[in-house]
């Protein structure tokens, strides 16, 4: 069975976006998010899929969930559950959950990692939300800070968890 692992940028209220948009833009996250997901599969809802500004995501094997059985996106698997979407993909070493706020809360329990970039602003705006992390079954491997500069407007820090045994 492949290893579940959930990307996902939020602030310090667990906002992660708004009106299908997310609510920042930071350099270091986008590229760290590509770095980490490219050459895996993304499995994302269809609100998320819709937000992609050019459609399928490159180099990556896209699944959108829906509940649609109609629905056709080019270069995307469709499937109607979390459950569907993972039977397709148990071969590979990881896949990766890429939202929304439902997919995401579908997923929490039974991801084997995360991969969670804080922003450190509060976006009173926001309208979705990511789940409450318990994070007595989820233990820190990685954190690296990022200062505020030209570049991205917000300091931020990626880490990146395991759930414990």
């Amino acid at each position: 069975m492949s290893i579940v692992s959930i990307i996902v940028a939020m602030d310090e209220n667990r906002s992660i976006g708004k009106d299908q948009q997310l609510l920042w833009r930071l350099p270091n996250d986008m590229k760290f998010f590509k770095e980490t997901t490219t050459g895996h599969t993304v499995i994302m809802g269809r609100k998320t899929f819709e937000s992609l500004p050019k459609g399928a995501l490159p180099n990556r094997k896209n699944i959108v969930l829906s509940s649609n059985p109609a629905l056709h996106y080019d270069n995307c698997t469709v499937c109607h559950s979390l459950t569907d979407a993972l039977m397709l993909t148990k071969t590979e070493e990881e896949v990766f959950i890429i939202g929304g706020g439902n997919v995401y809360e579908q997923a929490l329990p039974i991801a084997d990692k995360l991969y969670l970039t804080i922003v450190h602003h509060i976006f009173n705006e926001a309208t979705v939300f990511f789940p409450e992390i318990d994070r007595n079954i989820w233990e820190e491997i990685t954190k690296t800070e990022y200062p505020k500069d030209d570049k991205n407007p917000y300091a931020h820090t990626i880490l990146a968890y395991t759930r414990r045994k």
